[in-house]
């Protein structure tokens, strides 16, 4: 749609050559001149006061027709980009894990807000993400009262949402690619968010698709590169053995039970390359945990922490089904003598849960994320040097699970055995986690130095 802001206004006329009176409201639009008559004055200065409202708020003016933008006909043209949206969020709502409804809402809100047209009046964007987040991309008996400010912002929204067809054109996708390209403050966004955020564009365009709105994709037609994330493991986030216990028997010194408590729970992460999420599920009629040997896990469900308006149960965490695989589908886990004896010191000081859970709060509740997290950094605190505690090894408590398979892969365990345990394909399994382990960088160099010699 071609507009302008050009436009000036005539008197209105009076004509007397026909056999009633008419009256004939004057303007030009980029020069151009239009008209339209009226059989009344009443009529004819109601529509100029129009005209000139809409000019002095700042509207643009359609070339074709001659009317600023709030007085045009609405075109037949498919849903807007907000139908769209809502359409795809809700639709996959049912069979979707909490973070997966956040992530998908999280990756529109941005688009939401920019895909739309250049109407007067247009809010605060982050009221409309509010709005957005609370109410519009939300199943109905989860939506929150909205405010007067929200209200009227989702109204104009409603209004200016571009409609799906114009992101057949190139200059809108770029638009929307730029937009994923960097964070609500305007900085550049990471490029993992970025790849997320283009994904999750690329599958609604797949929806419309469906929906006969374009024969192709046509993000599939954009020649635009995602930025490269990070695919692989880093090695110096890496812990060998001997770190590794040195962690784990620091953790008891942390807190006053907490670290104590938390124990096991790293041990399972380090030991069986437990995601966090698995090791908080872990139960009782889980573990065999024989007196001497090596024991199994059998691993049915995990708990991942969500935000309460995304899960199901309306709690932070909730039991669900093993990352990448079937519902009801278990994976096995041989354990070495060292974890069969951290799960049986920890059962008999602790028990278990109501439902079996071996780790829980002292009130029975789940960890959070940043509570283990915490115990975590001050275990490393007080177990490694500071110049240790500064670099990046073992910075967070998932690189416990880098530095399980990567230790299984260097001591000669076939891949599609630790992709097995790891609960992973053996394809991103050697994509991702085939990396030494810290300390052995030595171990190579001086073999090579040896046939150099």
């Amino acid at each position: 749609m071609n507009t302008t802001y050009d436009v000036k206004f005539w008197e209105i006329q009076r004509r007397t050559d026909r056999k009633a009176a008419a009256f004939l409201v004057r303007w030009t639009v980029a020069r151009k001149p239009k008209s339209k008559t009226f059989r009344t004055k009443g009529l004819a200065d109601s529509f100029l006061s129009d005209l000139r409202q809409a000019a002095k708020q700042g509207e643009a003016f359609d070339l074709s027709t001659g009317l600023p933008l709030s007085m045009l006909e609405p075109e037949p043209s498919g849903p807007s980009f907000l139908e769209s949206a809502q359409s795809y969020v809700l639709g996959r709502w049912r069979t979707s894990a909490a973070r997966t409804r956040e992530t998908d809402a999280y990756a529109l809100l941005s688009l939401i807000s920019t895909l739309v047209a250049d109407i007067p009046g247009q809010p605060d964007v982050e009221v409309v993400r509010q709005a957005l987040r609370s109410h519009a991309l939300m199943p109905v008996d989860r939506r929150t009262e909205l405010t007067r400010e929200q209200i009227r912002a989702l109204g104009w929204l409603v209004k200016a949402s571009l409609p799906m067809l114009a992101l057949g054109e190139a200059a809108t996708l770029r638009l929307a690619l730029d937009t994923i390209a960097v964070t609500f403050a305007g900085k550049t966004a990471g490029a993992n968010t970025v790849r997320r955020k283009r994904a999750v564009f690329h599958h609604l365009l797949e929806q419309a698709v469906e929906q006969k709105l374009f024969a192709t994709n046509p993000l599939d037609e954009i020649k635009w590169k995602p930025p490269k994330a990070v695919t692989v493991v880093d090695p110096r986030t890496v812990v060998n053995p001997a770190q590794a216990r040195q962690l784990l028997d620091a953790l008891p010194k942390v807190g006053r039970r907490r670290g104590a408590r938390l124990k096991a729970l790293f041990a399972c992460i380090y030991y069986a390359a437990l995601r966090p999420e698995e090791a908080a599920e872990l139960r009782q009629k889980n573990c065999t945990l024989p007196e001497s040997g090596w024991g199994l896990l059998v691993l049915e469900r995990a708990r991942p922490q969500g935000t309460k308006r995304w899960t199901d149960s309306g709690q932070t965490h909730e039991s669900r089904r093993l990352k990448h695989r079937a519902d009801k589908e278990t994976r096995e886990i041989p354990i070495p003598p060292v974890l069969v004896a951290i799960l049986r010191e920890h059962i008999e000081a602790y028990g278990v849960a109501a439902d079996g859970r071996l780790f829980r709060t002292a009130t029975g509740g789940s960890y959070s994320s940043s509570a283990y997290s915490y115990v975590w950094q001050e275990t490393r605190r007080l177990a490694l040097s500071p110049a240790q505690v500064a670099s990046s090894l073992a910075a967070r408590p998932y690189d416990l699970r880098h530095a399980a398979v990567s230790l299984w892969l260097n001591a000669g365990v076939p891949a599609p055995e630790v992709a097995k345990r790891a609960g992973h394909s053996v394809d991103v399994l050697l994509r991702v986690y085939a990396k030494c382990i810290d300390g052995q960088q030595d171990h190579i160099n001086g073999k090579i130095n040896d046939a150099l010699e």
